[in-house]
């Protein structure tokens, strides 16, 4: 399990912890609190660049890379895509983007169960961002940490696919909570899924006071529209709040050139507080 966001320490928070736990709970509001600058740094970046970017975050096998697939073939003609990838190993699905023609940078976490804003940072040096109009991350397929991880992303997405049942948002309020919109995946299935209610996935959503729509699709047979639409409308709202960056201007450089002074915070390795600097 992942040490950075304290999933596999679970007496960090007991009554009765001990000064070993209050060291434990002071070193991972510091790791927190560098995730955020990093992610600060990552959407300025993003911003200056005038481009929308979109964390995907859902089980493993709800349908991240199947609808980034069938995303990557509605958009590709009108809009300038590429992806950062996030799995514990393996390019698996960094290579089914690029067979698609899409830039795509593969994240491998070994035991992390989420995407932290440094890594996201590195991996954007391999993307000229200048040249993008939308940028997406598809997380580790996991429902829990993800959600407290802020990337400098523009919009969070869950997706929930019908398999899993109709009361996730319920069970895994923080992520639900943490999600701009929801996408009900696998949508072909629900002749075939009769306890699956989609109504109900809206209504656990207004129970848990979060204004996120939810939408329904299928990545198999194209039902798209819904989303498609979310995304030209997100792309809008960025060109119109930040500025295109101009010709020759390059904001992260060519992986090997760095683009920070030296000795920027984020160029160094994250090290938790408290522990010797590598």
């Amino acid at each position: 399990m992942c040490q950075t966001c304290g999933c596999a320490l679970p007496n960090h928070l007991h009554p009765d912890a001990n000064e070993h736990d209050v060291h434990t709970v002071a070193v991972l509001e510091g790791l927190k609190a560098h995730n955020d600058a990093a992610a600060r740094h990552n959407r300025a970046h993003f911003d200056r660049a005038g481009l929308l970017v979109v964390n995907l975050m859902s089980s493993p096998g709800a349908g991240k890379t199947r609808l980034l697939e069938a995303t990557i073939e509605a958009l590709g003609g009108r809009h300038r895509l590429a992806v950062i990838e996030g799995d514990l190993e393996t390019e698996n699905d960094a290579r089914r983007i690029r067979a698609r023609g899409v830039p795509a940078v593969q994240i491998t976490t070994g035991s992390a169960c989420h995407l932290d804003a440094a890594m996201v940072h590195r991996a954007a040096h391999e993307l000229a961002l200048d040249e993008l109009d939308i940028l997406f991350i598809e997380n580790v397929g996991n429902l829990v940490c993800p959600a407290s991880f802020d990337l400098g992303q523009h919009a969070s997405v869950t997706l929930l696919s019908t398999p899993e049942g109709d009361d996730k948002p319920l069970k895994y309020p923080v992520m639900f909570r943490a999600s701009d919109l929801v996408l009900v995946t696998k949508a072909d299935l629900l002749p075939v899924l009769d306890d699956f209610d989609v109504a109900a996935v809206e209504a656990h959503m207004r129970r848990l006071a979060s204004p996120a729509p939810v939408l329904t699709l299928s990545s198999k047979t194209g039902a798209l529209e819904a989303w498609l639409a979310w995304l030209e409308e997100g792309l809008a709202e960025r060109r119109r709040a930040f500025r295109p960056v101009q010709r020759g201007e390059r904001l992260l450089t060519p992986p090997g050139a760095p683009n920070h002074a030296p000795g920027h915070a984020l160029d160094q390795p994250l090290t938790p507080p408290g522990s010797p600097a590598p």
